[in-house]
C-alpha cells in the first residue's frame, strides 16, 4: 500500500519528475522568438536500446540530413518519448545527421499565420537554415500529420528539386475518406454550399483571431477522437498503481498529451476550408495565399505511412497521395496503431522505424 500511495503522491504533485520525455541533447541553431530550429548532435554511446533490441550506434554519417517538420498544437517530446523509444535517437544512431523544426508556441498575435505562413516562409527559411549548417543541398523530410501536409505542400509549390526523400506519416490527402470523420466533413461541406450559395459567406471573410485555438481545447479534441482508449489509460493507472515503471509511463505520456499548444486562428480557417470542406488535396492540387500548390510537383522518393486504427487518417485518406505524385519511388505501408500509435507507440520501432531508416539509409547516400 505505501508504494501505491507513493506514486499516487508523485504522479499527482511531482509527474514532471517522473516524465522520461525529451533527454536526448541537442542544440538551438537558431531561433525567431517563436520557431526554434534543433540539431541533435553525434550520441556519445555506441549503442542505444530499442525497446527490447540494442542498436549500435553507426560511426560514418549518410550524406542527406533528415528534417522534422512536426504538425502544429503538439509539443515536441513526442520526438523524445523514451530513451528506449525516440525516433530522433533513433535516427541518430543510424547515422542521420537530425534537424528538427520547433514551432513553438503560438499566441493571439499570431493568429494571422496560416498556410502560406508555415509552407511558403517559414519552411524554405528554416530549411535553408539547415543547408548552411550541414553544408548540403539535399534533405528528407520527415512529417508527421499536419507535418505531412506541410512537407508535401511545401515540395509542391516550392518545387524544391533538393528534396530528396520524403516521409510522410499518418497524413490524409482525402480527408473525406476517413470514415466517420469523413463522413463529418462531408456533412459540414454540404452545409457550407447551401450557406454560400444563400448569402455569399464565406469562413475566409472572418477574421482570423476568431477561429484561434488555445492549447487546452486542442488536448480534449486529441483525446475526445479516442475516448475510450483516454478512459481505460487512467483507469490502467488505477490498477497498477503500485507498478512504478508503469506509472512513469503514464506520466510521460501524459507530459505529450497534456501539453497541447495553440492553432494559430488562420492555420484553423484554411484548414477547414481547404483541408476540410473543399478537400483541395483530394483533388491534386491546393491553394496557398495566392499560389495553388499542385502535387503533381512532387517528385521526391516517397515513404508514407497509415495506421490501421487511425481515426483521424484513415488508410485510404492517406494512401490517395499515390494517385497525384509524380515520383515513382513510392512506398506506402499500413501499420498497427491510431494516429499517435503510429508515430512513437510501443509498435512503431519494429512496424515501421527498422525499416524507414533502411530504406533511408538505401536513398540517402
Amino acid at each position: 500500500m505505501s508504494n501505491r500511495f507513493k506514486n499516487a503522491f508523485d504522479r499527482v504533485f511531482r509527474a514532471a519528475s517522473m516524465v522520461q520525455a525529451g533527454k536526448t541533447p541537442y542544440k538551438i541553431l537558431h531561433t525567431d522568438g517563436l520557431v526554434s530550429l534543433r540539431y541533435y548532435p553525434p550520441l556519445a554511446e555506441f549503442t542505444i536500446e530499442l525497446d527490447d533490441l540494442t542498436i549500435p550506434v553507426e560511426q560514418t554519417r549518410h550524406r542527406t540530413p533528415v528534417v522534422i517538420v512536426p504538425p502544429l498544437a503538439v509539443n515536441m517530446l513526442i520526438y523524445d518519448l523514451f530513451p528506449q523509444r525516440s525516433l530522433v535517437r533513433f535516427l541518430r544512431a543510424k547515422g542521420f545527421e537530425v534537424y528538427l523544426i520547433d514551432w513553438g508556441i503560438p499566441t493571439r498575435k499570431h493568429s494571422h499565420y496560416n498556410l502560406h505562413t508555415y509552407v511558403a516562409e517559414l519552411l524554405p527559411a528554416y530549411l535553408n537554415r539547415v543547408r548552411e549548417h550541414s553544408g548540403e543541398q539535399e534533405l528528407s523530410l520527415h512529417g508527421w500529420s499536419l507535418g505531412g501536409m506541410f512537407t508535401l505542400f511545401y515540395s509542391a509549390l516550392s518545387q524544391d528539386q533538393h528534396i530528396r526523400n520524403a516521409i510522410v506519416v499518418g497524413s490524409p490527402v482525402d480527408s473525406h475518406a476517413s470514415g466517420v470523420m469523413g463522413l463529418m466533413y462531408q456533412g459540414v461541406s454540404n452545409v457550407a454550399d447551401f450557406v454560400q450559395k444563400r448569402t455569399g459567406f464565406k469562413l475566409h471573410d472572418l477574421k482570423p483571431v476568431w477561429f484561434h485555438s488555445p492549447g487546452w481545447a486542442n488536448t480534449i479534441g486529441f483525446k475526445l477522437t479516442n475516448p475510450i482508449g483516454s478512459f481505460k489509460g487512467y483507469w490502467e493507472l488505477l490498477v497498477k498503481l503500485g507498478d512504478r515503471d508503469f506509472v512513469a509511463d503514464h506520466a510521460t505520456t501524459s507530459a505529450f498529451l497534456d501539453r497541447m499548444v495553440a492553432y494559430p486562428g488562420g492555420i484553423v480557417q484554411d484548414a477547414v476550408v481547404r483541408l476540410w470542406i473543399t478537400n483541395q488535396p483530394s483533388k491534386g492540387k491546393i491553394q496557398i495565399g495566392d499560389d495553388v500548390a499542385r502535387l503533381e510537383n512532387v517528385n521526391a522518393s516517397l515513404f508514407a505511412i497509415a495506421g490501421e486504427t487511425d481515426t483521424l487518417a484513415m488508410p485510404d485518406a492517406v494512401g490517395k497521395i499515390q494517385d497525384h505524385i509524380r515520383s515513382e519511388d513510392v512506398t506506402f505501408r499500413v501499420v498497427p496503431g491510431g494516429h499517435m500509435g503510429i508515430l512513437a507507440g510501443s509498435k512503431a520501432p519494429k512496424a515501421s522505424w527498422l525499416e524507414l531508416a533502411d530504406w533511408l539509409a538505401e536513398r540517402s547516400d
